[in-house]
């Protein structure tokens, strides 16, 4: 949102998808694209991520903008594929969601 943390993604994501477990929703990072490494790169902001590391058993890192806040998704994430948030996309990113996790944890105010 304030530009300090800017990337691009070459060509379509691998896939979009959204989870409703409490802890993607109150982290702001519900429906998230899949990219690969070789697509994703991080222009500027490194220094601006701050990543929150979960309590076992949990294991997805999420990360965040240290100046506005904003949830980036996984940006320095060291695997193959990791998700980025999708509602950080200027564009549309020519993928639709295609998969929803955790429906039974999906709050009756999302609808569905």
């Amino acid at each position: 949102m304030c530009g300090a943390v800017r990337f691009v993604i070459k060509g379509p994501p691998k896939v979009m998808g959204t989870c409703h477990c409490s802890r993607c929703r109150k982290l702001g990072t519900s429906t998230t694209v899949f990219v690969e490494r070789d697509q994703f790169t991080l222009e500027a902001g490194q220094d601006r991520i701050e990543t929150v590391v979960p309590d076992a058993p949990f294991t997805y890192r999420r990360s965040f903008c240290r100046c506005c806040g904003t949830s980036l998704g996984e940006p320095l994430s060291p695997d193959a594929s990791f998700p980025i948030n999708a509602q950080c996309l200027d564009d549309d990113p020519a993928v639709r969601n295609a998969f929803h996790e955790h429906e039974v944890d999906r709050p009756v105010w999302a609808g569905g």
